[in-house]
């Protein structure tokens, strides 16, 4: 049975990220507490049946999944979904480090005038392509010759420059993903790159100023950031992630990708001393009876495809030019990196220190989504907040109260 609750409904106070990724989708609806703070009320969950490494192959498909996880997120919240931010990555995602430079009006203090004249100069580059811009993501602004602000509005100078990360997507594939939103009759409010978006919900300030690297484990691919100083330096991806190792056990044990994936949650380790001798009943495909196998093999097939993951994000590392400026280390997050011994594995490759890295900075249905595989959706609804923040009129306590243990109820009997 769902449970719901009505709502004094007030648009401005709804935000529903909508993280579709290439194993689900999931549609997370939230409203802004008292405190200004995330309150989760609803979630929705599909499998993903139309999309493959971040793009779009099968629109009906890929419509169908987001129809069914926003269904599911509207009945356990009785809100209707009518605006979403939505994740997007892939291979055609490209980022650079760009500048820009402008004169402070009437050289008196920096306005939003000056800072938006900035980053627009920053944006004056020919992409290539197909490719559009999808973040201008300030870094730091130097001004007459001070660098290193990171607020500079109502300082006084004369020029100031500013320094950015750009990402761009190529137009087509986000057009997709808007077109699927849309023909679910939902406004699609806007795009996140799907590491930034995770990065909101994981990483802490400390790490962000000491320097850190976010690995985010998806179905078709994993996705990295790199942040210096408290603010992103670089981003990328290789197409390979948990849906690789799935598939990797299915070939071995010879049976569907579904039971696969059941087998990987269940009984997928990668810690050796944490293995044993036991045996595994694998189900067979078609008629075909159930096989027997070792929990060895799992170790085996898992722990080959993560090493290989890490060595390729390694190399991007070593590459990037920052891989001296992430003394933090490692934070791993996203479904494919739930598994049993992986930071152990990861600490062996990248030599440095390594933790796994659930959503945080919201409450509300906090302890459902405290998993690493909702770091995009919870990024996503603090994305949002950020774009959104002067429009929300925030909902009372005992409101929300009610909805909190209507929600938890939900989930935990």
């Amino acid at each position: 049975m769902i449970i719901g609750f009505n709502m004094a409904k007030n648009d401005k106070n709804v935000i529903v990220g909508l993280d579709i990724g290439t194993s689900s989708v999931k549609a997370l609806v939230g409203v802004m507490n008292e405190d200004l703070e995330i309150d989760v009320l609803g979630i929705g969950k599909s499998k993903s049946l139309g999309m493959k490494r971040g793009v779009v192959i099968d629109i009906s498909a890929t419509v169908q999944s987001i129809e069914k996880a926003v269904e599911d997120a509207e009945l356990l919240s009785e809100i209707k979904i009518k605006s979403v931010y939505v994740n997007i990555s892939g291979k055609h995602i490209q980022s650079f480090n760009a500048t820009g430079r402008a004169a402070i009006s009437d050289h008196k203090e920096v306005s939003d005038q000056d800072l938006n004249a900035v980053k627009e100069s920053a944006t004056t580059i020919r992409l290539t392509n197909d490719q559009e811009i999808l973040h201008v993501l300030a870094k730091d602004y130097t001004i007459d010759g001070q660098y290193g602000i990171k607020v500079p509005l109502g300082m006084s100078g004369i020029a100031i420059d500013g320094r950015y990360h750009l990402v761009t997507a190529a137009k087509n594939a986000r057009d997709n993903i808007e077109k699927c939103i849309k023909r679910c009759e939902i406004n699609p409010e806007g795009s996140v790159l799907e590491q930034y978006a995770s990065s909101l919900s994981i990483l802490t300030e400390d790490e962000k100023d000491l320097g850190v690297c976010l690995v985010d484990i998806g179905g078709g691919t994993t996705d990295i950031a790199i942040f210096s100083n408290g603010a992103i330096e670089f981003t990328s991806s290789v197409s390979l992630g948990g849906d690789h190792v799935t598939n990797d056990l299915a070939q071995v044990l010879k049976t569907s990708t579904h039971n696969a994936e059941a087998i990987k949650i269940s009984h997928g380790c990668i810690n050796n001393e944490l293995l044993s001798d036991d045996i595994i009943e694998v189900p067979g495909v078609g008629d075909r009876p159930p096989r027997s196998a070792q929990r060895h093999t799992l170790h085996q097939v898992m722990s080959s495809r993560y090493y290989e993951i890490f060595n390729f994000i390694n190399e991007i590392i070593e590459q990037s030019s920052f891989e001296e400026k992430i003394a933090a280390g490692i934070v791993l997050t996203g479904g494919g990196a739930k598994a049993e011994g992986l930071v152990d594995l990861a600490e062996e490759v990248f030599h440095r220190q390594v933790r796994i890295g659930s959503p945080q900075y919201i409450s509300g249905g906090a302890d459902i989504v405290k998993n690493p595989e909702y770091a995009v959706g919870v990024g996503l609804l603090l994305y949002a907040k950020k774009q959104k923040k002067s429009n929300f009129e925030p909902l009372n306590d005992d409101f929300l109260y009610t909805a909190k243990k209507l929600f938890r109820n939900f989930f935990y009997n």
